[in-house]
């Protein structure tokens, strides 16, 4: 069997392969609410999502938590500006846009929950 024709079969079975495991992990993830995160940026915020989230006091009349959460989903982890080695909480920096609205925020890390200790919304 000519190379070429190998070749041709590998590649619709790989293609065949791809779909089916795309539909199949798609609907895992819808289902058990999973997802696959693979970056930095991804692992960070998935990580400050699981933890029970407490706001400074100095910070609690000015929050706007569905804000907050939406930059824990979508937001980006500034890690130049972060400190991930600090002791015993570490330091992120997370911004976002809401189309009208540029956020930022810093939380801080710690082993059982995520402390936000800074807010800030521009228009």
């Amino acid at each position: 069997m000519p190379f070429l024709k190998r070749l041709g079969y590998f590649l619709i079975g790989l293609s065949i392969g791809l779909i089916f495991l795309t539909l199949f992990l798609k609907k895992k993830t819808d289902e058990t609410g999973t997802e696959f995160c693979y970056l930095p940026n991804c692992r960070v915020l998935k990580e400050l999502r699981s933890k029970p989230l407490r706001i400074d006091t100095a910070l609690q009349a000015t929050t706007d938590s569905l804000l907050i959460q939406y930059l824990l989903k979508e937001g980006d982890v500034d890690f130049g500006q972060s400190d991930t080695r600090a002791k015993p909480c570490k330091i992120y920096r997370i911004k976002g846009s809401t189309g009208e609205k540029e956020l930022r925020i810093t939380l801080e890390n710690c082993e059982s929950f995520t402390l936000l200790t800074a807010y800030d919304v521009e228009d």
